[in-house]
């Protein structure tokens, strides 16, 4: 049985990654000990997931279905599996968790997956003429939009989050809407309003808010969080509103009729606020003032509010066992993130971090286009990577390199997950990429660069060698962990036919190495040649933010351990979810069970998208790998 981080061993002690994520270890992996760790997995508030049963149509005819192994499942459970009430399987499914129907007819079909013993089943109704290797999700596409010009613009749907609202072990799909007018924070002219809308899988819309006039549309300003904040078993979503925001039911934040936007269509002052909305119904439930505040354009970096209007954010377990949000404000010169902390009831600033104050003058322009969270200390408490500095769980600052921002940033583990490691480039076109300690800002190698490097990538992507690898365009190829050149030399572009993508990564074969998503194409990596070849193209599906060519999202979402991809139609009129059709040797608990990667997922759709990152290294060394003596079983 290929099935990960079961040990022959009651005794085998892991530590370092463990401390901050490695999956839950006391329920994940009943016979691994995690020794020295501060972090308390019994009080962290894990959400409820069902058994994630999915079913998808495959170019042969063949219908393939995959579902969760839950930390809930004894270590030797097996599962049956049928459909419409006839067994499929001679022999219990202990190998994996997907399977290969012979399903030819085209009529819709129940199938239900029960296991031996422990947690309940689960099924997916495969509808009729259900279309080949995706969910798909219709959409309420919103009307056309006029400007103050009578120029008129449209809306294409962008960068989606997942989160269960009504606490039944499934996610629902939270999307923002981008009208074409969107700008980034360096051009002037008026925009559209920023929507957001959530959706079940079968596309029924709970509700829509209407962000309004005085929130600009565009990449880096709304950064909406999705999580279970309160620990009731449901998801809120936390954002930036103003004057004139319409919730889900209908209701006004502030004075429906200020307008803000001055005559270059840019929003320099006005009420900033921060809002809670409830995730079933899209209702305001708390509006605060937002922290951090706008104040003197200048302190900035500038006098018309590009910098000012840079915002990230990200859900983060600062206390080890609750999702606190983190508004964050600027990243050029003054940085500035506000923790908040949501009960039910009120909507309260955990701590404020200010590059302004005394003492953190080294952290200004520190800040990055994304960010990364993690217990990268161990302390029992995540840690906020925020470009080149990083703040620690009490708001204290952590560590600052020095060097400038970029556009991507990996958080990655070493191969005996011991250490947490921060890959990241560099656009002061001088400092170009770098390998850092995570938790203490020790440079491990860094390929310096007069040009400006916005892109970099890291994942197991090659057999060969052992561990992560990384690249970017100044990497003259393929690196590995410590540096050495292992791929022939090859320009870097982000067309998968003409080298090596640097914008996202999932697993999407059945295999161990990661494959490499860039546009609408997945691809794998030919270690022998150096280059990557299409083994998955989304046709009539469209990418999202430009060069960046990212998906709505791609992460864990349902099925098995593999990652599915959640793309727009090329008229936004639908969303479709691709699942991998592919059989895998391997069982693997769903990644969404580990903090770390949960949390990689709440936080994609901040400004750049960054692929999902799990808290501890999972590629093709595990297999035959030991862990201070003890070996893997697969």
């Amino acid at each position: 049985m290929r099935q990960f981080f079961r040990t022959e061993s009651s005794t085998l002690a892991i530590r370092g990654l463990i401390t901050g994520s490695l999956l839950l270890v006391s329920n994940i992996f009943p016979n691994i000990i995690s020794a020295q760790s501060n972090y308390n997995y019994q009080e962290l508030k894990r959400e409820y997931l069902n058994r994630g049963v999915v079913a998808v149509r495959t170019t042969d005819d063949k219908v393939a279905i995959s579902w969760r192994y839950l930390s809930s499942d004894p270590e030797d459970v097996t599962f049956d599996l049928f459909r419409d009430g006839k067994k499929l399987n001679k022999q219990p499914l202990a190998e994996s968790t997907f399977f290969i129907d012979n399903y030819k007819d085209r009529k819709p079909a129940v199938y239900s997956v029960r296991p031996s013993k422990g947690t309940a089943g689960g099924e997916y109704a495969l509808p009729a003429d259900a279309p080949v290797g995706y969910i798909n999700i219709p959409l309420d596409k919103p009307e056309l939009g006029v400007d103050p010009f009578g120029k008129e613009y449209f809306y294409t749907a962008n960068d989606a989050s997942i989160g269960d609202v009504d606490g039944d072990g499934e996610y629902e799909i939270f999307l923002k809407w981008d009208p074409t007018n969107s700008h980034d924070n360096a051009h002037d002219g008026f925009t559209g309003p920023t929507l957001i809308d959530c959706y079940k899988l079968d596309g029924t819309r709970l509700w829509r808010i209407d962000l309004g006039e005085n929130i600009r549309s565009g990449a880096h300003y709304t950064q909406f969080l999705v999580a279970d904040f309160d620990g009731d078993g449901c998801a809120e979503m936390i954002c930036k509103t103003a004057d004139g925001t319409q919730d889900g039911v209908g209701k006004v934040i502030g004075d429906r009729r200020a307008d803000f936007r001055n005559m270059k269509g840019r929003v320099i002052a006005g009420p900033e606020y921060l809002t809670v909305f409830n995730g079933k119904t899209g209702e305001a439930m708390a509006t605060v003032d937002y922290t951090p505040e706008r104040g003197e354009l200048k302190d900035w970096g500038d006098s018309y509010a590009n910098r000012s209007e840079r915002y990230l954010a990200a859900m983060a377990y600062l206390d080890g066992k609750h999702p606190s949000a983190v508004m964050c404000r600027g990243y050029y010169t003054r940085s500035v993130l506000a923790a908040y902390d949501w009960d039910g009831k009120e909507l309260k600033v955990r701590w404020v971090f200010d590059s302004n104050n005394p003492g953190c003058e080294g952290y200004a322009g520190q800040g990055n286009h994304n960010l990364r969270v993690a217990d990268v200390d161990g302390d029992g408490a995540d840690e906020i990577i925020y470009g080149q500095m990083a703040v620690d769980h009490d708001g204290t600052g952590l560590y600052t390199t020095g060097m400038y921002h970029g556009d991507a940033i990996h958080l990655i583990s070493d191969i005996n997950n011991e250490k947490y490691y921060v890959w990241g480039c560099h656009e002061n076109k001088k400092d170009g990429t770098s390998l850092r300690d995570a938790a203490t800002g020790e440079v491990i190698f860094q390929i310096k660069s007069q040009k400006d490097i916005g892109r970099c990538m890291a994942a197991d992507i090659d057999p060969t060698n052992p561990g992560v690898e990384l690249w970017s365009p100044n990497t003259d190829g393929v690196r590995s962990f410590s540096g050495e050149l292992i791929s022939p030399s090859m320009e870097f572009v982000s067309e998968v036919a003409a080298g090596i993508p640097v914008n996202m990564a999932v697993w999407w074969d059945g295999d161990l190495l990661r494959e490499l998503l860039d546009k609408n194409v997945v691809g794998k990596y030919d270690w022998s040649t150096g280059e990557v070849k299409p083994l998955a193209v989304f046709e009539g599906c469209m990418w999202n933010n430009g060069t960046k060519a990212n998906p709505c999202l791609q992460g864990d979402i349902i099925g098995d351990w593999r990652e599915e991809v959640l793309m727009r139609t090329d008229d936004s009129s639908n969303l479709r979810l691709y699942v991998s059709p592919i059989p895998t040797d391997y069982r693997f608990h769903t990644f969404l069970e580990d903090p770390a990667y949960r949390e990689s997922i709440a936080n994609q759709n901040v400004a750049y998208n960054q692929p999902t990152q799990p808290g501890f290294y999972f590629g093709e060394d595990l297999k035959g790998k030991k862990f201070r003596g003890t070996k893997i079983k697969l």
